[in-house]
């Protein structure tokens, strides 16, 4: 990578460090990108270089955001050699990177309950399924080994993370929810919900 393109990707990685900022203190709804831009102490033409405006540097942060959390999900999950072990890693690390990343997790949510266009959903989709798919692939191995149910991953993710999701999303809003209940019980959960059952009399 030459001089320039390191220094642009410095300077977007500033941009998006400073709209995390103004996001935790304001909300997503409340900030707007000259906020930003003061924030992270750029001129407007090095913004709309980088960026074509708000929402843009909004989708761009939350691409980040899924690379970090997922990352952390695949060097998690990827290792493990049970089934058991796979559905405890992900939920485990799902809680551990957004109890650790308070203010990357809240934006993520927030942005995520926003109404995104046609185009910024299908790049999100894209996205998360290219950063997925290590994950996917892992797993694919424990269903048809029948130690999980022969669901799509949409299903699985849905019932997997689904007590997680709204567990975070509550906790991060202020709810009185005790971050070590939900690592010690929610992974447990999530395992019990779909583990093989052994018919009765066997």
């Amino acid at each position: 990578m030459g001089p320039a393109r390191r220094d642009g990707v410095k300077r977007r990685d500033a941009l998006l460090d400073a709209a995390l900022r103004c996001f935790a203190e304001r909300g997503l709804l409340g900030t707007g990108i000259e906020e930003i831009r003061k924030a992270a102490g750029a001129s407007p033409s090095s913004v709309y270089h980088l960026f074509d405006g708000l929402p843009d540097l909004t989708l761009a942060l939350l691409l980040r955001t899924f690379e970090r959390l997922f990352t952390h999900l695949v060097s998690r999950v990827v290792p493990t050699a049970t089934a058991e072990a796979a559905v405890v890693a992900l939920v485990d690390g799902h809680l551990e990177w957004i109890l650790s990343h308070r203010d990357e997790g809240r934006f993520m949510y927030q942005a995520m309950a926003v109404e995104l266009g046609t185009d910024a959903a299908e790049v999100l989709l894209a996205r998360k399924a290219e950063l997925l798919a290590p994950i996917v692939q892992h797993v694919a191995r424990f269903v048809s080994e029948g130690s999980l149910p022969p669901w799509p991953p949409l299903l699985l993710d849905v019932v997997l993370l689904g007590p997680s999701h709204e567990a975070c999303r509550r906790f991060l809003g202020g709810a009185p929810l005790d971050p070590v209940w939900m690592r010690s019980q929610l992974p447990k959960l999530a395992w019990r919900s779909v583990r093989p059952h052994t018919p009765r009399g066997v």
